[in-house]
């Protein structure tokens, strides 16, 4: 299970999150993610969150006024994936109490910092809620 890139972006297509695990020029970075946002923010809701996306696929997820948008092999399993975002998405709401775009834009250290608590160079590393909130609950006693 190799992700390619994760993007969260909001319905405007600003970008508030990219984290890139696979080499990309700055000028394909642009383009990609204008790409994906095009693909995902005119999507029909009754249609799955699964989309071919170049040689891969994209698996996206509208919570509220935000897309969470992960690219990955086309073989991968999409539950797995989408498990993910939830996942991703219920640690931020845990750690900023219930999260909204402005928690992306002004603390987006911490989101990061998150998001490589549970996915790293690519791959999923941990599953656990209860796990990954207890690690940042040491972190944030360091700080």
């Amino acid at each position: 299970m190799q992700i390619r890139f994760i993007l969260l972006q909001n319905r405007q297509g600003k970008t508030r999150l990219a984290k890139y695990y696979v080499p990309f020029e700055e000028s394909e970075k642009h383009r990609v993610e204008y790409e994906v946002h095009r693909l995902v923010v005119n999507r029909d809701p009754k249609f799955t969150n699964f989309v071919e996306f170049r040689t891969h696929k994209v698996i996206y997820r509208r919570y509220a006024g935000l897309f969470f948008s992960m690219c990955v092999d086309i073989t991968d399993n999409e539950l797995a994936y989408l498990e993910c975002i939830h996942l991703f998405v219920e640690i931020l709401d845990h750690f900023f109490s219930n999260v909204c775009e402005l928690d992306l834009v002004f603390n987006f250290h911490k989101v990061y910092l998150i998001l490589d608590e549970f996915i790293l160079a690519g791959e999923l590393q941990e599953t656990s809620k209860k796990a990954i909130i207890e690690r940042l609950g040491e972190l944030e006693k360091l700080e």
